[in-house]
């Protein structure tokens, strides 16, 4: 992102109007490897081709702002590896993290890791390292500490189905486990935030928080999250749910967070009623049935319809209902720019 995004970023989340609207987008491997032509594995694999792809899209879309911008990643392999998780790779699929918990009597004997040297954070690091100059020589800087969420990477050590029941049935073994988590997510955003001082804001994905009600969100969610965004003073704190969020929805602001990227399934009038004034909403058309597989009309009527019964257009970035969908093309990612009052 560059200075000048960056700023554009902050102003909406202090309340300014802005015309048009920004529009801002989650890149990563789903999207970014096959619209620039090549395979994930040679996406995560080559630093150049991670950087080119990467370099393409924020020349090729200007007046979109991409978050985080740059992401260094491994697909959902990041955290869970730092635990010894085995991760399964493929030449053009999504990697995957397998379970290293059978049962909760194991959770006592699992070791936090040290980010530093554990899995794949240390490569996370060396990339953006590597990739650092070039990154500023394009007039952007490495703005976000990045990680999945504590429930999120409970779900990968253990199997969703497992952990969800054991929220409910093995309690403080749950708390142990998110306990042992949440100290390794604040130790992973802090070493981000060292090695690179330029980073101001806390950017944190987590799906499963949309997979419990608020009895469990209350006891087991909310206060981890709020640890997790509190790892250290950050301008932005964004969070990203777009399963169910109409139940964690009201604790946001409570959690710090006050960047919410949410389902397409939920209005922005339904959401900014749940949140409250302070939370900026990132969304919401349907990121694969209509930005993927959606006519470049499509895509514009849908992002006229977002607005539908919204009265304040005031803390409001236009984007998807969740991350870049696998195989959205150029044409429909003009379109809605093109919708939202820019320039293409």
């Amino acid at each position: 992102m560059t200075d000048k995004q960056w700023q554009l970023l902050l102003s909406v989340l202090n309340g300014d109007s802005h015309t048009p609207l920004p529009v801002g987008f989650i890149i990563d491997s789903p999207w970014l490897p096959r619209w620039s032509g090549m395979t994930i594995m040679d996406y995560f694999a080559s630093e150049s081709h991670w950087l080119d792809a990467n370099l393409t899209a924020v020349r090729r879309f200007p007046n979109a702002l991409f978050l985080p911008g740059f992401w260094s990643e491994y697909g959902m392999c990041t955290e869970p590896s730092a635990y010894g998780s085995r991760c399964t790779w493929t030449e053009d699929e999504f990697p995957f993290a397998q379970k290293v918990l059978d049962d909760h009597s194991q959770v006592a004997s699992l070791h936090r890791p040290d980010p530093s040297r554990d899995g794949l954070p240390p490569f996370v690091l060396k990339r953006l390292q590597h990739c650092q100059p070039a990154i500023e020589a394009a007039g952007h800087r490495i703005r976000f500490a990045v990680a999945r969420g504590p429930w999120n990477i409970a779900a990968f050590l253990m199997g969703t189905t497992e952990f969800l029941i054991g929220l409910r049935e093995n309690e403080d073994e749950s708390h142990a486990l998110l306990k042992n988590i949440t100290g390794f997510l604040v130790d992973w955003l802090q070493l981000q935030k060292r090695t690179f001082p330029s980073i101001d804001g806390i950017f944190i994905l987590d799906d499963i928080y949309g997979f419990a009600g608020p009895d469990d969100l209350v006891a087991l969610g909310i206060p981890y999250l709020k640890q997790v965004f509190s790892a250290f003073d950050a301008s932005v704190r964004f969070f990203h749910n777009d399963a169910d969020g109409l139940a964690c929805a009201p604790y946001l602001a409570e959690c710090g967070i006050n960047l919410f990227n949410f389902s397409f399934e939920h209005s922005m009038p339904q959401m900014r009623k749940l949140v409250g004034d302070s939370v900026t909403l990132l969304g919401n058309i349907p990121p694969r049935d209509v930005m993927a597989s959606g006519t470049a009309e499509a895509v514009r009527e849908a992002v006229k319809a977002s607005l539908a019964g919204v009265e304040d257009t005031r803390r409001i970035i236009l984007s998807c209902g969740g991350g870049m969908a696998p195989h959205v093309p150029t044409e429909n990612i003009l379109a809605f720019l093109e919708a939202a009052g820019h320039k293409v």
